[in-house]
């Protein structure tokens, strides 16, 4: 497969939001966000607290983010934690792709209880794809969702993605959303 850039853009600043690498005064919003039973209902569950620290202390604090396609959301004004946006590739062995080969650009975010219902999750993914819409080629770009996890699937089609197909992955029906790339210049 022909493997296609990913972005290098380090910091994207939005409205209310800056999408930026994980910091230390990161570290216990992190634990909360993968800890917190409601927020990973749809997600497989939440991971125990002390997993999730033996992990940030083994692959260190800077590593969480450190790949180029993988920030931390935090508020404009405070820097305060929010949450997490990543567009990586999804791996070709995966199910739910759109072409031959996978590998095609991914969106993933979880947000923080507290930012839920606050149209955060869709600025910062929308400023996470307008970024690579300018520095990438035109591409199809998905998004995966547990079906059952309809908040996220109207986030889906509010960023402008279409469902195409669903599959069960991780015990559950999910839904395969694409959009093109292209589709977020602005």
């Amino acid at each position: 497969m022909n493997r296609l850039p990913t972005l290098s853009t380090v910091e994207i600043a939005a409205d209310r939001v800056v999408l930026r690498k994980l910091r230390a005064a990161d570290r216990d919003g992190i634990i909360e966000l993968q800890t917190d039973a409601e927020v990973w209902a749809h997600l497989g569950g939440p991971q125990p607290r002390e997993a999730i620290e033996r992990r940030l202390d083994e692959i260190s604090l800077d590593n969480t983010t450190a790949s180029p396609d993988s920030f931390v959301v935090a508020d404009r004004a405070t820097d305060d934690f929010l949450g997490t946006v990543e567009l990586k590739r999804r791996a070709a062995e995966l199910p739910g792709h759109v072409t031959e080969d996978g590998g095609e650009l991914e969106l993933g975010y979880v947000m923080r209880r507290a930012s839920w219902g606050t149209g955060l999750a869709f600025e910062a993914a929308t400023a996470v794809l307008r970024t690579a819409a300018a520095e990438l080629p035109d591409q199809p770009v998905l998004i995966v969702t547990q079906t059952a996890n309809e908040r996220s699937l109207r986030l889906a089609a509010r960023l402008g993605f279409r469902p195409v197909s669903t599959f069960e992955q991780y015990g559950a029906e999910q839904t395969l959303g694409v959009a093109a790339l292209h589709s977020f210049r602005t």
